[in-house]
């Protein structure tokens, strides 16, 4: 690979690393190298070197392993890293013997990458090295000694994963059972490798200090020496003890070396915890070695027992334990008692420095191997010692962690008992452990809260056991004696502490609940070990048997657990016969220190009333519940107080303490008043029926307790008091208190709480003979309070409601009134239920209710609704409740505050109460209740009133209405747009209510029905004219739509003809929104002629005309037939003739009777010539009598909206007019309409800030309408209708009129854009743009150049332009981007017109392109360019996320459709402005468009926004045997006006972009589509063979055939059906036929080149002509004509002399069409300057092709 004579990748200009290296050792040695062996330097990889000479060696290594493992020696991680994974790939893929070529130079490159600083490499490296061994396999043996030091480090990285990489790798390798062989087989060169860089390596050796940062290489450092520790630590205990002899002399001199010990210091925590457990395993494995070094262990691991490092910690104790068992005199050479004792001292005393767990469970076995010499004087030694353990607890750290202080704890026992066990029958020790101890560690345990018992109590229990047991099964009367003195004097103090902290009178709560749970732990020991268990390992000592052990061996409980213990200590067992399992030397003591406590608790009962001492008792006689106790609780009292009981009893009392202290003392401690808990005295009556003997005992007992409360005769006893007033009154503050308790009670009050919620609610809801428990008067109290707390819950937050009373209100409420009947209803209960239902109805932002009470309230209110309606079934009375309600929803409705949400919960309240009264009792209420909520005619006009008035602006400007006043007063920004117009929200609300009547099949009164439905009619109708609509009202008709309130649910067939003629009514009243409602009617209901006539049968009834009669005739007007329409114009044309002034603008006068007279014509249904030249000519005469009424060229904020109105239907009349009159115009005719024309717009125009009044934007509107039809009519006219004019009309019309249009709208509609420029075109103020913009579309590009507009030049580089033309370049093109369709679609077409002019200018300068260094490229106008980075970035966020094929729905009219209208558009600029240009131009473009990459992200998005299936129209109603209609076959049409087809404007626009691309930028696309992925690839393959390639296949060859090109020696002929273009050219006596085959897939695929006749031209000649041809019609951007033009050239310029470019062997550029202009000065020959720069470019050279000198 790095020889200098082999051929090397293009570009590469210098020699590899390796060649370079192998050529200088060759010149100064005189030698080839060949491999390079194993050595020791670290800093030289073994890769294979390039090889000149040693081809035997270099055939070892397949290529692909050789380029990999040279990667591996590069110092990029990334590079290792992927170079690694790939090693282990090849490894698994390729063959055993090709992977077998690379074992020679792996030790090397492992042995030091296995060392990396990356972890990530270090584990590839490992996952590498197991796939190699798992496919080499035993070929690996000759390898292992330079592999297996490194190998064991790799297994103890401290980069988990790559140690366990390393493991899986060895265990692969080597089966369990082989292990120790293979270590054995290498141990000499293991740990001379482990040896070196424990003693001889340094950060700077390891690496490289030049290269590696000083903190790499310390890291680096470190763990090399972690890893060569426990490596060396896992060679010794892998190594068969047989081995270990052979290495003592290597483990000796390691040992004797100072350097070695002193990483016990090392600053590195992970250095010392290694070296610690290496010691550990040289004691264990080499102990005799050790013993030697004693002088330097025992210093090394005994100082350092303070180390405090959570990772030094366990492998430090590990190794002061081996230490002390291996080196018996390791103590001569420290000094225990200055030196380690203190050190010892102060961690346990700080409680292990948070390592308690760790280190606690060391301290016994450290202190069994302590000699005598060293603790003597025993006494002060273990005092201390314990003393120091004792003071850890008090740590705060102690304190909050429970696995610390149980550690501490089990310490303290375990020493304990291993103390007293060496030392039984020392005395002086013996009192000193229990005395100084014991006892005082209990106390402190107790008293201290933070601390648990749990631990303390179980090891307690464990220590005593152990001790008992020992006494009773020890043979030595001496230990015996000795174990019974202890225990004797364990439970004299204990007795002492516990008297001490139960006869405080006023005891602490925690040390009251410590003693009992103590008392009872020791009572049961095995309850204490109940829950929460986990296995752990015990000490068990040497002379106790495995059988007394097992109780030792029990559990502790687990962090998790309570920490008082108080849940298994307080559980009561029914099986008390656990005590007998106490040994006699306890159960004697502990009954007398209960009886003891149990007596003065029950003197401080007594004599203080303490009620903690009761408890205290409680819990005492719960574990201790035996005769001897009750008896002592009895003392001396014999007096009898037992009375009137059965024989039974009596004699159980007789015989039984526990029954006596029951009667006695138990059922008086119930009895008192002020006692409020009394949950541990039913525990001491549980505890004396303990005692009893049997089962028939305790019946008698609790049956005789029961007996007042199970006679049912009872009641008549307590009815007095039940119905006094002072039970009434405690009830009343209770629920006064109740109700308004602290929100933040505590959660142990809480249980309490809810049992008096449960009283009042039993209190409202038990009845005894139909009548309350309690007095009536005070349960209506009751229920007022309840009233009055749920009236508060809106002053409430959401949370503190949460925690409120009201579930609770809900709760009694539910009760109440299901179990209410008869007479039992009270005025206040229909307040409380009138509550109710108001919180339901209104919205969670209101009320400020969570949903679960909501839900409550619902099922609570539903239950009162039901209880009232059965009370009042029977009578047609309303209750309190129906009225009231009803009034407040009608207030609710009419007052406006309510938004979407409200209305709607409002709704499903509404329905639920309706249902529930039908369900109830039949309905007969219901048309009462929708009685009640109906307004009355008055307020029903009020609310019409304050509907804003907007919803007048489209059907004034749609010319549905016509207007001649302002009555837009009202505006939504006046008033808050969250909330509903009041008479959205009645209209609804009585909808919903009819539609439950209906459902039910309820008959309403008279008319309801037909008044409601004409309401909803009007608020739907209001909804629907509105432009734009906020958001609050498009919710309102969602909202409907879900809960099914619409009109065809309401107006069924027999309400239909009285909605009817409700609306034709008030139509001629009122007209406006009432008009348009009866025209939705009739049409949405598809009424007939025949239902409708009757209403307007008498036509002379509608006049004289007023605005309800005008309206409603303009309504009417789509659905009367041709007749009746000439029968109303009848009716007006007389009214025209002879009006004053006044009267032409009065609704009965010209205004009125003119705006009849268009709405009959706008329907095309007057076509009498001499009729409407008859009402021209009447309106001519108006101009002669009264011209001031026109608004010619004058200030519209003077003109009254009379004078607008008329105006306005005179420009209508003229609009429909020129449409529906065929007949010739006289000139004059023609001169007042052109005239009238030009001087309204220039009104139009002057009048620009007033568009905002309706009726301003409206005449603005009807203005450019008539100069649009005028245009129309002139543009479209034919020579038949010219022929009908008069003379120079058309040429006046194109010189004057045309270009006064254009000269007054060109310059508006920069202005209105310049100030609107976000508004919709459906935005009212933007409708006067679809007339403007249509008619600017007839500009002329002539009228375009010579405009007047400001000049706008722009700051961007200088372009070709004149100034004239940049100017409105940049002012027309930005509005591209403008938010309106129209002004989109005019910009576009008015740009259209001037593309084909624009690359002329581009070509007189093409000179100043030809001959750069680089490619050249120019760009197309600069402007479009500009604009379309800019829509290329809004593209990238609407499509970007979108996968290529995925199709988008783009919503039309949003600002998502303007977006990508503009581009497209602009895209069809670029490609109109391309086609225009000369194929150099275009080539100089294309580049441009490569370089951008604009194309590119075109073609990404036009697949996303063409359809699937891009059929036109009804193309499936096509015949089949026709070609079918496609977005590419038919032409996108750009209409302004046309809304119809919007859904298809962005996919049809997007298909003739795309056709255009594929047209006039084939190669361009073909590049695009090679180069883009498999995916895409296909969908654009698929899509253009199915439909485009045909069409364009069809195209081209047509353009062929239609051809007018003329070739001077060439003649081209094309044949449709096979796809194919013949060119024939002949020269002289020479004739060259060629035939040019489309592929199925044009353009995309290659076009063929297929050779036809050849005369008099070479072989080779010939060869290079065909594929020059083929290569001009691949990557030339034009047609097939333009190609063979181009080839044809470049064949004559070949005959006229003209030499090939020796690069691209063609004479005429295929690209920039430039001739070979660059000569080389040695060999003379020329070059296209092109072609020399990409020779430069790709081959990294300055040459000449041809002759290699240096090209200047």
């Amino acid at each position: 690979m790095g020889g200098k004579n082999k051929q090397r990748t293009k570009g590469n200009l210098r020699p590899s690393n390796s060649g370079r290296a192998a050529e200088l050792l060759a010149k100064e040695k005189g030698t080839v190298p060949g491999f390079i062996g194993f050595g020791t330097s670290q800093s030289d990889l073994g890769y294979v070197p390039a090889i000149q000479g040693a081809e035997e060696i270099d055939n070892l290594v397949d290529s692909d392993f050789r380029m990999v493992l040279r990667k591996l020696s590069k110092k990029d991680v990334t590079t290792k890293l992927k170079a690694m994974q790939e090693f282990g790939t090849m490894c698994t893929e390729r063959e055993t013997e090709t992977v077998k070529g690379v074992l020679p130079y792996w030790p090397r490159i492992f042995c030091k990458i296995s060392l990396d600083h990356d972890r990530r490499v270090r584990e590839a490296t490992q996952q590498a090295f197991e796939k190699l061994i798992l496919k080499v396999k035993k070929h690996l043996a000759p390898y292992l000694k330079s592999l297996m030091g490194y190998w064991l480090m790799a297994q103890c990285d401290t980069y988990t994963p790559a140690a366990c990489a390393a493991k899986d790798a060895f265990e692969a390798a080597f089966p369990p059972s082989k292990q120790p062989e293979a270590i054995a087989f290498c141990k000499d060169e293991i740990i001379s490798v482990l040896q070196d860089h424990l003693l001889k390596e340094t950060p700077n050796t390891l690496s490289d200090p030049q290269t590696v940062p000083e903190e790499e290489r310390e890291a680096k450092f470190y763990r090399v020496v972690t890893c060569s520790l426990l490596a060396l630590k896992k060679l010794l205990c892998l190594l068969p003890d047989t081995e270990l002899d052979s290495l003592e002399e290597k483990f000796k001199s390691l040992l004797s070396q100072n350097k070695f010990w002193k990483y016990g210091k090392h600053s590195v925590p992970q250095i010392r915890s290694a070296y610690f457990e290496l010691v550990s395993a040289l004691c264990e494995h080499i102990p005799q070695l050790m013993k030697e070094e004693a002088s330097k262990v025992s210093p090394s691991v005994l100082l350092s027992i303070d180390d405090s490092d959570p990772i030094v910690c366990p492998a430090l104790w590990e190794a002061v334990l081996y230490t002390l068992t291996t080196i018996e005199d390791c103590w001569l050479h420290v000094n225990a008692k200055k030196s380690v004792f203190p050190k010892l001292s102060i961690m346990i005393r700080e409680g292990g420095r948070g390592l308690a767990t760790v280190i606690y469970p060391y301290l016994l076995p450290f202190i069994s191997k302590l000699p005598q010499s060293i603790t003597d004087p025993k006494l002060d030694f273990f005092k201390n010692f314990l003393t120091s353990l004792v003071a850890g607890l008090s740590t705060e750290r102690m304190k909050t962690s429970f696995s610390e202080c149980s550690a501490v704890i089990s310490a303290f026992f375990e020493c304990l008992r291993f103390i007293m066990q060496q030392n039984l029958g020392e005395q002086e020790i013996e009192q000193m452990l229990v005395n100084d101890q014991l006892i005082p560690f209990i106390d402190t345990v107790l008293k201290d809260p933070g601390l648990p018992h749990g631990p303390l109590f179980n090891h307690l229990v464990e220590t005593l056991s152990s001790w008992e047991n020992k006494a009773d099964v020890e043979k030595d009367d001496k230990t015996t004696h000795n174990l019974e003195n202890v225990l004797l004097n364990f439970w004299e103090r204990l007795s002492e502490i516990c008297v001490k902290k139960i006869s405080e009178p006023e005891a602490d709560v925690k040390s009251v609940l410590g003693v009992s749970n103590l008392l009872q732990v020791l009572q049961k020991p095995k309850s204490s070990l109940k829950s929460n268990k986990k296995k752990l390992s015990k000490v068990r000592f040497a002379d106790e048997t495995p059988e007394g052990n097992k109780e030792n061996e029990k559990c502790v409980f687990s962090e998790g657990e309570n920490s008082e213990g108080s849940e298994s200590m307080t559980e009561s067992f029914l099986n008390h016969n656990s005590s007998n399992l106490v040994s006699p030397l306890r159960k004697k003591p502990l009954e007398d220190l209960v009886c003891k406590l149990a007596e003065m608790s029950i003197k401080y009962v007594n004599e203080q009333k303490s009620e903690q001492h009761l408890r205290f008792l409680s819990l005492l006689l719960d574990s201790f519940s035996s005769s001897q106790v009750f008896k002592m609780l009895l003392g001396d009292e014999k007096e009898s107080i037992i009375k009137d009981k059965p024989l039974e009893i009596t004699k159980l009392v007789q015989k039984n303490p526990a029954v006596q202290f029951l009667y006695r003392k138990v059922v008086g401690w119930l009895n008192e008043d002020q006692r409020k808990d009394v949950d541990f005295l039913v525990d001491i009556l549980y505890s004396a029926l303990r005692c009893c003997d049997g089962d028939v005992d305790r019946k008698d007992v609790l049956d005789d307790l029961t007996k007042a409360c199970s006679s049912s005769d009872k009641h008549a006893l307590v009815a007095p008091w039940l119905k006094g007033d002072t039970l009434g009154e405690k009830l009343v503050a209770l629920a006064d208190r109740l109700c308004n308790k602290d929100l933040e009670s505590t959660v142990s009050s809480q249980s309490y709480f809810s049992e008096q919620w449960t009283l009042l609610s039993l209190v409202l809801s038990q009845h005894v003979k139909n009548d309350y428990l309690i007095e009536e008067v005070y349960a209506e109290r009751i229920i007022v309070k309840l009233h009055e707390t749920l009236s508060k819950t809106k002053e409430l937050s959401e949370a503190e409601n949460s925690d409120s009373s009201v579930s609770f209100i809900c709760d009694v409420a539910y009760n109440y009134f299901s179990s209410a009947k008869g007479r039992l209803l009270m005025p206040s209960s229909e307040d409380l239920l009138l509550t109710l239902f108001q919180l339901c109805a209104q919205s969670k932002e209101k009320t400020r209710l969570p949903d679960f009470l909501t839900c409550k309230l619902k099922n609570t209110w539903l239950s009162g609704v039901n209880f009232l309606v059965g009370k009042t079934g029977g009578t047609r009375e309303q209750s309190t409740f129906l009225r009231v309600s009803a009034l407040w929803l009608k207030k609710q409705v009419q007052s406006s505050s309510l938004d979407n949400t409200s209305l709607q919960v409002l709704l499903s309240a509404v329905d639920d109460l309706l249902n529930t009264l039908v369900e109830s009792e039949g309905g007969a209420l219901l048309g009462v209740y929708i009685g009640s909520v109906m307004p009355d005619n008055t307020e029903w006009e009020s609310m019409r009133q304050c509907l804003p008035a907007q919803w007048l602006h489209r059907p004034l400007l749609e010319a549905r209405l016509s207007l001649n006043y302002e009555c837009f007063k009202t505006d939504f920004k006046e008033q808050d747009t969250k909330t509903l117009p009041s008479h959205l929200c009645t209209s609804a609300l009585l909808s919903k209510m009819t539609l439950v009547a209906l459902k039910k099949k309820i008959v309403l009164e008279s008319n309801v029905l037909e008044k409601i439905t004409a309401e909803l009619l009007y608020s739907l109708q209001w909804c629907e004219e509105l432009d734009n609509p906020p958001n609050f009202v498009t919710g309102f008709c969602e909202m409907l739509q879900k809960m099914n309130i619409t009109c065809d649910n309401l107006c069924v067939l027999r309400v239909t003809s009285g909605v009817l003629q409700l609306l034709f009514n008030r139509s001629r009243e009122n007209g406006t929104l009432w008009s348009l409602i009866l025209a939705k009617l009739i049409l949405s209901r598809s009424i007939s002629s025949e239902e409708v006539k009757p209403h307007y049968k008498r036509k002379e009834s509608f006049f004289p005309l007023t605005e309800g009669n005008l309206h409603t005739i303009q309504s009417l007007c789509p659905f009367l037939s041709k007749e009746e329409k000439k029968e109303f114009s009848s009716q007006c044309i007389p009214a025209l003739l002879g009006w004053t002034k006044e009267d032409l603008c009065s609704t009965n006068g010209g205004f009125g009777h003119l705006a009849i007279f268009n709405s009959c014509l706008q329907t095309r249904s007057i076509d009498d010539g001499e009729l409407l030249h008859g009402i021209l000519k009447i309106i001519i005469s108006w101009k002669k009598e009264h011209e001031d009424i026109f608004l010619f060229s004058c200030n519209l904020s003077e003109a009254s909206p009379e004078v607008l109105g008329v105006n306005i239907e005179i420009i209508r009349f003229l609009c429909l007019f020129l449409k529906c009159c065929s007949s010739p115009l006289a000139e004059s005719e023609w001169d007042f309409i052109m005239c009238s024309m030009l001087a309204w717009l220039e009104t139009t125009k002057e009048n620009q800030a007033l568009y905002s009044v309706p009726l301003i934007q409206r005449f603005a509107c009807v203005s450019c309408d008539l100069a649009c039809d005028l245009s129309a009519f002139f543009d479209l006219a034919t020579p038949e209708t010219i022929a009908n004019l008069p003379v120079n009309l058309v040429s006046e019309w194109k010189e004057f009129f045309s270009q006064g249009i254009h000269s007054l709208l060109l310059p508006l509609l920069v202005t209105v854009t310049g100030e609107n420029k976000d508004l919709s075109e459906t935005t009212f103020e933007n409708a006067m743009l679809k007339p403007m913009c249509e008619t600017l579309t007839y500009i002329s590009k002539d009228q375009l150049l010579s405009h007047r507009l400001l000049a706008k030049l722009g700051t961007g580089p200088k372009t070709n332009f004149p100034e004239n033309l940049q100017t409105l370049l940049n002012t027309l093109v930005p509005l591209l981007l403008f938010r309106a369709r129209p002004v989109q679609i005019a910009v576009y077409h008015m740009l259209y017109k001037l593309m084909p002019e624009l690359p002329q200018y581009d070509q007189d300068n093409l000179k100043s392109y030809g001959d750069e260094e680089e490619e050249p490229a120019l760009s197309p106008p600069a402007i479009l360019m500009s604009l379309l980075n800019t829509q290329e970035d809004l593209l990238e966020n609407i499509l970007g996320c979108i996968p290529v094929g995925q199709i988008v729905t783009i919503k039309p009219l949003s600002e998502d459709f303007c977006y990508v209208l503009g581009y497209l558009l602009t895209w069809k600029l670029i490609l109109t402005f391309f086609k225009a240009a000369s194929s150099q131009l275009r080539a100089l473009y294309s580049m441009y468009l490569r370089k951008t990459k604009s194309l590119n992200k075109l073609l990404y998005h036009l697949f996303r926004l063409m359809p699937e299936n891009p059929s036109y129209g009804e193309a499936t109603l096509e015949i089949s045997n026709k070609d079918p209609k496609t977005f590419f076959t038919e032409e996108l049409q750009l209409s302004i006006r046309e809304t119809s087809t919007l859904p298809h404007h962005i996919p049809h626009l997007a298909c003739s972009v795309y056709h255009m691309t594929l047209k006039d930028l084939p190669a361009m696309v073909r590049l695009w589509w090679n180069s883009s992925e498999k995916r895409v690839f296909n969908i654009v393959d698929r899509f253009t063979s199915k439909y485009v390639s045909s069409v364009l296949s069809f195209q081209e060859i047509s353009s062929v055939q239609t051809s007018t090109q003329l070739f001077n020696g060439m003649t081209v002929k094309a044949r449709a059906t096979t796809r194919e273009v013949m060119a024939t050219y002949t020269i002289e006596d020479i004739v060259i036929e060629l035939i040019i085959q489309l592929p199925s897939n044009y353009p995309l695929g290659s076009i063929s080149v297929e050779s036809g006749k050849r005369v008099g031209v070479a072989v080779q000649q010939w060869r290079n002509w065909m594929l020059q041809l083929s290569t001009y019609l691949t990557h030339q951007n034009g047609s097939i004509m333009e190609g063979l033009a181009l080839w044809k050239n470049n064949v004559d310029k070949r005959f006229e002399g003209v030499e090939d470019c020796m690069i691209c062997f063609s004479v005429i550029h295929g690209f920039n069409y430039s001739l070979p202009k660059k000569a080389c000065r040695t060999c003379k020959k020329k070059f296209h300057s092109a072609c020399l720069y990409k020779w430069f470019t790709s081959s990294n050279k300055s040459t000449c092709p041809l002759c290699r000198e240096t090209f200047f």
